[in-house]
């Protein structure tokens, strides 16, 4: 097997690795939102956050790395159009993503803190977790 169809593979993999845990992602955290249960809220947060850090972010890393070797090895010029469209595309979703990732985090801390005090989620998780919901669509 080539080098250049491991790396359109690696590739491939990957942008499945983003979507599906983008997808599953948002099914289990817009689930843990309709209940009561602070425990299962925090659950599906921390594991939210464990999914980000196992499966997206090495996709993350890979996606532009293994882009860049096949459109080199393509022989593509750089600035095709579908590709600046395509280096946008990763750019923006990347900055919808990085707040995303720290959202998550504080959901986490804020449920956790929840559960330890025996309070209320504060309005904070409210309003986070609607941004949470609008930068995740893209």
């Amino acid at each position: 097997m080539s080098a250049y169809l491991v790396i359109k593979a690696l590739h491939i993999i990957s942008s499945c690795i983003l979507f599906g845990t983008g997808i599953g992602i948002a099914f289990f955290m817009l689930r843990s939102h309709y209940t009561d249960d602070l425990s299962q809220k925090h659950y599906a947060a921390r594991n939210t956050v464990l999914a980000d850090s196992v499966f997206t972010l090495p996709a993350v890393i890979v996606q532009p790395l293994s882009g860049g070797w096949l459109i080199y090895h393509s022989c593509y010029a750089w600035n095709t159009p579908w590709l600046l469209a395509s280096y946008a595309l990763f750019i923006g979703i990347g900055c919808c993503w990085l707040p995303v990732v720290w959202i998550q985090l504080r959901l986490s801390a804020l449920i956790k803190h929840s559960l330890a005090s025996n309070t209320p989620l504060p309005n904070e998780y409210h309003r986070l977790f609607k941004l949470w919901c609008i930068l995740g669509v893209p």
